[in-house]
């Protein structure tokens, strides 16, 4: 959004704005029906069978794979960016996880299963997950190829090199990627996968984005894009709003 436009705002009467406010209904109704056959035809994707066997470490001990899905038929995992060797998880997917807490009991009466991976080990993940105040299932990955097959970790001494990323050719500064995928488990236990998704395909999942975006500045990240964000507990004091306590 320009600054411009907030520092000189057009102002018009009620009705005009009535006017231009319905004119621009018209395209945010049609969003949502392209939004919905979309949808429609992201489930006909053709499916793909999980021949490896992962295991991952959980709260539970070690699971494979089917293991995670509990008694659902449907698991979606978030891929975290979160190394062995990192000392906190990624801030941008720490955005991203605050919106996390609570979908699972929605999720699972839909019969789906959801949780977090990455491939920093359990100790880890669990000392960051208490201080960010999470309690979404979070599963560590290590040392399994899990995260390399579905294409959000490369090897650190092939950081930089030409690699497969959102189904392109990418040079990445880093070795841990964000993604979401999606699983079906059969009747018989055979585990299929049957969606994944990469890079700003994750924004959907991102409630703070859908309020940036209709407030006058926007996202305000022209030039610096996501370099804003902080873990919640490491904005400046100054920045963040006060939670009083309600009067009894």
């Amino acid at each position: 959004m320009s600054q411009s436009i907030v520092e000189s705002p057009k102002v018009v009467s009620q009705a005009e704005w009535i006017a231009a406010r319905k004119e621009l209904l018209v395209k945010e109704k049609n969003l949502t029906r392209q939004r919905d056959a979309l949808a429609e035809e992201r489930q006909k994707l053709p499916w793909v069978k999980v021949e490896k066997d992962y295991v991952f470490d959980t709260s539970a001990g070690k699971k494979a794979l089917p293991q995670l899905f509990g008694a659902k038929s449907q698991l979606v995992i978030y891929h975290f960016m979160f190394g062995p060797d990192w000392e906190q998880g990624c801030p941008s997917c720490s955005l991203l996880a605050d919106h996390f807490d609570n979908l699972g009991a929605h999720l699972a009466q839909r019969d789906v299963r959801f949780l977090i991976a990455s491939r920093a080990p359990l100790d880890k993940i669990d000392a960051f997950k208490k201080r960010m105040g999470w309690k979404f299932p979070w599963a560590s990955s290590y040392p399994t190829d899990f995260n390399f097959d579905f294409g959000v970790s490369v090897p650190k001494d092939e950081v930089g090199q030409e690699h497969i990323y959102n189904y392109a050719p990418t040079k990445s500064p880093n070795d841990e990627l964000p993604g979401l995928s999606v699983f079906y488990k059969n009747q018989n236990g055979e585990v299929f996968h049957t969606y994944s998704i990469y890079g700003r395909g994750l924004e959907d999942f991102m409630g703070v984005y859908a309020i940036l975006d209709r407030v006058p500045k926007g996202r305000d990240e022209a030039g610096h894009g996501m370099a804003w964000v902080r873990h919640h507990d490491r904005y400046p004091e100054s920045n963040v709003v006060e939670v009083r306590a309600a009067k009894t």
